[in-house]
């Protein structure tokens, strides 16, 4: 079976609070994008993986779908599988693409071996493999709160506006996000602000990684910059990561963007 994980990107990200088991609670919206990578997965006499495209640096035993395939064989009678994973989705990009890949391994696990595994009990799988994998069970629009696993559809809708993802040579570690972050619940709520015409969105939705990362990382600042130069009605830093993302109403030029590494464009669904 060949399944295709897809990202997201964040609009908007509060971080809330400290919490007392060293997390923080957060509120964003989390918005699928059409950027994948592909997960094929048969039976095997042995249980293997292997990854191509984008290289993964770290033992295959430590990878996110490793650790998901091992977390349901612990439950369930699980044949051994051959797994092969095309990584398209840059790593420490704030888009999930590990957490995606996680995801719809165990939920399509459920369905081709009729596991009858529960929606709830997916859920504690996912929250268990990473803060931002119940999203992707979900695989909607959705205001996300806690430490991103908490899920509440929203209706909004971005069909026909394009997309344009800068993700240059930059990689922020989670410390590092963290660090120089104030909790604090912001004025208007995300999922008010959310509600609004997109033209608006820059006046009311912000990042709270964005101050101390752009201090740090000028360049991030810059290319948000010239998202804005270029047309954009909206632009951002996606989660923690070092993704810079704009929206648009018509397709932007993307000759001055491609300097900086990975680059995506994409219509919106």
């Amino acid at each position: 079976m060949i399944v295709f994980p897809h990202a997201k990107i964040n609009i908007g990200l509060n971080v809330i609070r400290k919490r007392e088991d060293g997390f923080h609670d957060i509120e964003s919206v989390f918005y699928p994008i059409n950027l994948c990578d592909s997960l094929e997965f048969i039976s095997s006499k042995k249980t293997k993986i292997c990854t191509s495209g984008l290289n993964i640096n770290t033992l295959k035993s430590d990878n996110i779908v490793t650790k998901a395939y091992n977390l349901i064989k612990e439950d369930y009678d699980l044949p051994n599988l051959s797994i092969h994973l095309h990584k398209v989705i840059p790593f420490g990009a704030g888009l999930g693409g590990g957490s995606s890949d996680a995801a719809f391994f165990i939920k399509d696990l459920n369905s081709f071996y009729n596991l009858n595994i529960s929606k709830s009990r997916l859920e504690e799988y996912a929250a268990t493999l990473g803060s931002d994998c119940t999203f992707f069970l979900q695989d909607k629009p959705a205001f996300v709160t806690g430490r991103g696993e908490k899920i509440n559809s929203i209706n909004i809708k971005l069909t026909g506006y394009k997309l344009l993802i800068v993700k240059p040579d930059i990689y922020i570690s989670t410390p590092e996000a963290f660090t120089g972050i104030k909790p604090a619940l912001p004025k208007i709520r995300i999922n008010e602000s959310i509600t609004k015409k997109p033209e608006t969105w820059k006046d009311f939705i912000y990042n709270d990684f964005e101050s101390h990362i752009f201090e740090k990382h000028p360049k991030l600042k810059l290319i948000k910059s010239e998202f804005y130069k270029s047309g954009a009605i909206y632009s951002s830093m996606s989660g923690s990561g070092s993704t810079i993302f704009g929206i648009y109403k018509e397709k932007p030029n993307l000759d001055f963007f491609k300097q900086f590494g990975f680059l995506h464009y994409e219509e919106m669904k």
